[in-house]
């Protein structure tokens, strides 16, 4: 039986926020997968209305990190944290109205987002940087070329044999 070693997951949630989860996803996609300082320089220096609210919850994840770590006596290196998982779902709607000519009314909605983040540590140092190897392409004198047929000749061959 394989034993299988999981990375602790640290979250931070935003809820109820005044804005569409449209709008949220827009910057959750810029830092979703990225370390997270990089994240927070990102969330930071973006031109968002809900930026700072994801900024500070960022932080918030982090300062969760730390604060568990030490709880359960894990050895955890902040600077080895991305953003694995970043969320925005929808929430309770507000039904407002706004007045229309001839004493008519438009209803419209008012959108809430729940905003979920979740940081974890990466597996490794070995998994950031990868080398190619190239000896075997180096060995061979024609390198891919000679793993690949030549088209013009199978087509040559495959019209002989009709």
């Amino acid at each position: 039986m394989a034993v299988v070693e999981t990375t602790q997951e640290f979250r931070a949630e935003a809820r109820f926020q005044r804005v569409s989860p449209q709008k949220a996803r827009l910057v959750l996609d810029l830092i979703k997968g990225r370390g997270v300082e990089e994240a927070l320089t990102t969330a930071a220096f973006t031109k968002k209305r809900i930026a700072p609210v994801i900024h500070k919850l960022l932080i918030s994840a982090v300062d969760n990190a730390k604060y568990l770590a030490g709880e359960k006596g894990l050895d955890l290196d902040v600077d080895n944290l991305y953003v694995k998982q970043a969320l925005a779902n929808e929430g309770p709607r507000m039904k407002r109205i706004r007045p229309a000519p001839m004493g008519r009314a438009y209803r419209y909605q008012r959108r809430l987002t729940h905003i979920i983040l979740t940081v974890a540590e990466r597996a490794g140092e070995a998994d950031l940087v990868t080398k190619a190897d190239n000896s075997k392409a180096a060995k061979s004198p024609k390198g891919k070329a000679a793993a690949r047929p030549n088209k013009a000749a199978a087509k040559k061959k495959a019209s002989s044999r009709a």
